[in-house]
């Protein structure tokens, strides 16, 4: 293993390490040896959650004037999920191992060197024997002994008390087999050979009704976004709203992975952020303006104009979230990753990953997608509900063209099908049909999906925030020191508040009148315990950006310029100064908000 992969490995363990010590995620049922993939939120872990949730809704939702929020059942009709393609088509390929069954995606199982070890099975005094062949991947560098203590080891974990004792249990007929490199074809953790890959669909089935039979099956939605595509039509007509406008949800979302990994970062129960942003065809934008605006580099991207078509309107929102990002702590560890025409679903014209720097490589924050009607087409057609809206504007508009501008744009619509090298082009019936539609103001609105995971996020500040620097006191000791150097937006706790001794009553009585104060409208720590050192570096470890101090100059000792003043400390420069008690909130509101 390289030094940068150790020193990576590292840096994941004292972070995992620091969640656990502060209180900001936990293993889930740790005592009873824990839950694959699912972790619980602590005291810090809720409140950061809780602020990048606030964070992401009130810049969505309440900062804007064309998008609406909704909160949609985590349980829907399973119809839904056969619609949208998820019951088919959401799969993973995985590979099964032949020593002990457990599973691993395809395109999870690094290169691996080393030897091929065979034996047509195994046995034990117990009387309980393996009769299948067995062969394992002896990694370059390993000890025979070490492999066979280690398939001996797996075989009992698998067989159980059967097996009887782990020493005892014969390895048959032993073989040394080939020497591979670079080979795909065992286990990363067991060694043990891949069966074939097949496909694992990833929702999670339960039962909705009395008898649990086929009949009731469902699932536990995969994702938020089809809640929304289902639910278009009633937003639309109950708030007035006219397209382009976008409708936001917050919730949790379940996936079977086969292989979850890093922490929180790929879970089976995880929150989503989902914006599904509903837009004119292109064509329609065209008809109403005379033109469909082009991207170009540099383009102004601050306010949206009548005349952006799917394009702009994509590149928007990227700006947008990247901007998002910006305002929480992550701009500097930001990449992107645009999606070819090979890599792209049949009906994307266009998706961008948002890329983060974690510990453990660079992986995907967020994906924005162009879906074009994909979806709400999909549930018209299923559900046999019409999911078109009608555009005033756009017929009138339409009302203007000859019949000749008419067939330009049909022609035009007709050359981009047959162009097409991803899906079946449409046939020129129903293109005609389609534009027909169109010209009387009727259409199913295009998507934007600006898609992010909250769990991701929060692994993602907390990765970014955590910092460890060497310490020497005035005896040579050295110590090192973590400071979670957590945006104020987002951090749990905004300010600790600190009485500078705890065994004089006049500082605990105003530092408890000073917490009383900022609790209200922040999330607040009281500390009197331990040195005033200590207390900031708790607090530092904790992420808290502000530590207020409230000492003999507050209660006037040093003469009136200095009473009913505290100490504010900065966690990331460590400046101190001297702020009136009545002047504290007008100072820290803008900071944390």
């Amino acid at each position: 293993m390289s030094t940068d992969a150790k020193n990576a490995i590292a840096q994941m363990e004292k972070i995992v390490s620091l969640c656990k010590r502060r209180g900001f995620i936990f293993q889930s049922s740790e005592i009873y040896g824990g839950c694959g993939g699912v972790w619980d939120y602590g005291p810090l872990g809720a409140e950061l959650k809780r602020n990048l949730r606030n964070v992401w809704w009130n810049t969505m939702t309440r900062e804007r004037e064309d998008v609406l929020g909704l909160d949609a059942s985590i349980l829907m009709n399973p119809a839904i999920w056969k619609a949208s393609g998820h019951v088919d088509t959401f799969a993973d390929l995985m590979r099964e191992c032949s020593l002990t069954n457990k599973r691993v995606r395809a395109d999870h199982v690094e290169q691996q060197e080393g030897v091929v070890m065979n034996y047509s099975g195994a046995q034990s005094p117990t009387g309980w024997k393996l009769s299948r062949p067995i062969a394992v991947l002896m990694k370059k560098g390993e000890h025979i002994e070490s492999l066979r203590k280690r398939v001996r080891t797996l075989i009992a974990s698998n067989a159980g008390e059967a097996a009887g004792k782990v020493e005892e249990i014969e390895l048959l007929d032993e073989a040394k087999g080939d020497t591979l490199e670079k080979t795909i074809d065992f286990h990363p953790e067991t060694g043990g050979a891949l069966g074939e890959a097949r496909p694992f669909n990833l929702m999670l089935k339960t039962y909705l009704g009395p008898t649990a039979t086929e009949a009731d099956v469902t699932y536990l939605r995969p994702e938020t976004a089809q809640a929304i595509f289902a639910q278009f039509k009633n937003v639309y007509d109950s708030s007035r709203m006219k397209v382009p406008f976008g409708i936001g949800q917050i919730g949790k979302a379940f996936r079977n992975e086969v292989t979850p990994k890093n922490f929180t970062f790929r879970s089976r129960e995880f929150e989503q952020m989902e914006l599904e942003f509903f837009i004119k065809p292109d064509e329609a934008v065209e008809i109403i303006s005379g033109e469909v605006m082009a991207w170009s580099e540099g383009a102004d991207l601050s306010e949206p104009k009548p005349n952006w078509g799917w394009q702009m309107w994509h590149r928007y929102w990227v700006d947008q979230r990247t901007k998002f990002y910006e305002g929480i702590g992550l701009g500097d560890v930001l990449e992107y990753y645009w999606q070819t025409p090979e890599d792209l679903a049949h009906y994307a014209r266009a998706c961008v990953d948002i890329l983060c720097e974690f510990p453990f490589g660079t992986e995907e924050l967020e994906g924005i997608a162009a879906r074009g009607d994909f979806d709400l087409a999909a549930h018209q057609s299923a559900s046999t509900k019409s999911q078109e809206i009608f555009d005033e504007e756009l017929k009138n508009a339409a009302a203007k063209l000859s019949d000749e501008q008419k067939e330009a744009f049909i022609q035009k619509r007709l050359a981009a099908e047959a162009a097409k090298t991803k899906g079946q082009p449409m046939p020129e019936a129903a293109v005609r049909a389609w534009f027909e539609r169109l010209f009387k103001g009727n259409y199913v609105p295009h998507v934007i999906e600006p898609s992010a995971g909250l769990d991701r996020m929060a692994l993602a500040v907390i990765a970014k925030a955590f910092s460890e620097t060497e310490k020497v006191d005035d005896k040579g000791k050295k110590e090192i020191i973590t400071v979670l150097r957590l945006h104020p937006r987002v951090a749990p706790i905004k300010v600790g508040v600190f009485p500078l001794l705890k065994n004089k009553p006049e500082l605990v009585a105003k530092a408890r009148e000073v917490y009383a104060l900022l609790k209200k409208h922040m999330n607040c720590f009281y500390d009197e315990t331990a040195s005033i050192g200590r207390r900031y570096a708790r607090q530092d470890e904790a992420g808290t950006p502000f530590g207020i101090t409230i000492d003999f100059e507050t209660c006037g000792e040093k003469g009136p310029e200095l009473q009913d003043t505290v100490t504010l400390r900065h966690r990331d420069s460590n400046e101190q100064e001297r702020v009136k008690i009545s002047d504290l909130l007008g100072k820290l509101l803008p900071l944390v908000s």
